[in-house]
């Protein structure tokens, strides 16, 4: 059972349990030529495009590009020559074809296939947000903060335990990739890490106070994940999987909640540079949901979104990232997705996933975390596929198909929302962000390890899942996804389910 859905794709608000599904359409390539030497001719009527320019990295062969994109009728938002992006605006119709044959461009394509800004409107739906009343009579063990009685995702990966020996360490900062933090909230204020956090929406970094949260009429889904993370562990609300690490804000999605590439290449470039450790990234980078790289366009998004998350690796940081909610095989030959690009007009495709890539999540060396629920099955929505899905972690359920121990009494994941209030949400959102804390705490274990040996002890600490067979989660009779390979390393948990104690004691 499927529903439509175009914003942060990672996170999904079930309190049915519905899984839910997107889709894809090709991007039509631009046509046409502009004059060489003058700036391209522009209709009166034109509506102006964001673009990619991907070149050498340094600053010899941007500055002769950045002549051509004027000559094309192209305008520089901002040039990120340590990885040799270059995002431009123009409304030249014809500029991507007319900038590919530039010499020293690599590639080029169109970030989105609605003008600027974004015309489409409409919102994913609304977390299930606690009432006075329910946090008001919520209990928790002795030690524990009010509402961690209701967070059966901690001990799912043993963080409760974890927490009497190590709640991790101060210089360690986790980066939110997303729709914005609420840094005021109660439960995130304490380990906020200004300095590390930013506006990215534009392409360009825009540091003015607080331009990293959300408004009043945006998604509440960055703040959710920065408190299943970090949340303190203070006597107030709830507590994250490493409440004594820092946690800072990277907005990269527009108000009406898509995710554009050259804002996400500025999120990854602006943590590579601020000390970042971990980056979080619960979305996928819109308008297409795989990029396939026969189209110069998706090319060109493939190619910049991939430099930037190398950089911010190359600089220190592990990526992690969520592996959708469609309960798609991530690892067949064909997918049908509906819904690309999700910015216009979606149509129907048929891609192979291994050509096709889901940005930042297939991408290499970024962490790919799948979701269970609280029988720690395998979510109903959670995507899927051996050899593509690195690890596994909370991210919730219906309470119809995995209901948790008392006393907790909902299937997703409770977390801080806007305004200093708590809510369940549940997606595979919100099973990234368990792993990210896991990380965090390994490098809080071993502060000078690279991202490569973080990456080998989570996946090394990590506790083994045999595949769930047959896997009929509603319990139709009929069989709802295939699990292939071993017990250490299959198609549903990858290496395994996080463990939060061995990422403190080995």
């Amino acid at each position: 059972m499927t529903a439509p859905h175009a914003r942060y794709r990672r996170a999904v608000a079930i309190p049915a349990g519905m899984a839910m599904a997107t889709a894809l359409a090709f991007l039509p390539n631009t046509a046409a030529t502009a004059a060489e030497d003058a700036p391209a001719a522009v209709s009166a009527d034109a509506t102006p495009l964001s673009y990619v320019v991907n070149v050498k990295p340094g600053h010899g062969t941007s500055a002769s590009v950045k002549k051509a994109v004027a000559q094309a009728g192209g305008t520089i938002v901002t040039s990120y020559d340590q990885i040799g992006v270059i995002v431009v605006h123009s409304s030249n119709p014809d500029f991507a074809k007319t900038i590919r044959t530039v010499r020293g461009v690599q590639s080029a394509g169109a970030t989105r296939t609605a003008p600027l800004p974004s015309a489409t409107t409409g919102d994913l739906g609304s977390p299930k947000v606690l009432s006075a009343a329910e946090v008001a009579k919520a209990q928790a063990a002795d030690g524990q903060d009010p509402l961690e009685g209701l967070q059966w995702d901690l001990p799912a990966i043993k963080a409760d335990k974890a927490h009497e020996k190590s709640l991790g360490s101060k210089k360690v900062t986790v980066a939110v990739i997303d729709t914005g933090v609420d840094d005021t909230h109660p439960d995130i204020a304490p380990n906020f890490d200004r300095k590390a956090s930013v506006n990215c929406v534009s392409g360009k970094p825009d540091t003015a106070d607080g331009a990293w949260r959300p408004g009043a009429a945006e998604s509440p889904h960055g703040t959710h994940v920065a408190g299943e993370i970090a949340a303190a562990k203070n006597g107030v609300g709830m507590t994250g999987v490493a409440p004594g690490v820092k946690v800072s804000g990277i907005k990269v999605s527009n108000p009406d909640g898509f995710f554009y590439t050259e804002a996400v290449v500025c999120g990854f470039v602006w943590a590579a540079e601020h000390g970042v450790d971990v980056t979080n990234n619960s979305y996928y980078t819109d308008p297409w949901y795989f990029n396939c790289k026969n189209d110069p366009d998706q090319k060109a998004l493939v190619e910049a979104v991939t430099r930037a998350s190398r950089y911010a690796e190359k600089k220190g940081a592990v990526n992690v990232a969520a592996a959708g909610n469609e309960n798609y095989d991530l690892a067949s030959d064909e997918i049908t997705d509906p819904s690309s690009p999700n910015d216009t007009t979606p149509g129907d495709r048929v891609v192979d996933p291994s050509e096709c890539l889901d940005i930042p999540t297939q991408l290499p060396g970024v962490v790919t975390v799948a979701s269970t629920g609280a029988k720690g099955l395998k979510s109903s929505f959670s995507n899927y596929g051996r050899g593509v899905i690195d690890i596994a972690a909370p991210g919730g359920d219906s309470t119809a198909y995995q209901k948790p121990e008392p006393p907790a009494t909902s299937g997703l994941i409770l977390g801080t929302l806007p305004g200093g209030k708590w809510g369940y949400m549940a997606g595979t959102s919100m099973a990234s962000p368990h792993v990210a804390g896991v990380a965090a705490l390994i490098k809080s274990t071993h502060p000078y390890a690279p991202p490569a040996l973080v990456k080998a002890l989570l996946y090394a600490e990590a506790d083994a899942k045999a595949c769930t067979d047959p896997y009929d989660i509603d319990a139709d009779g009929k069989v709802d996804a295939v699990c292939e390979g071993p017990k250490n390393r299959n198609g549903f948990y990858g290496w395994g389910v996080a463990d939060a104690l061995d990422a403190v004691t080995r």
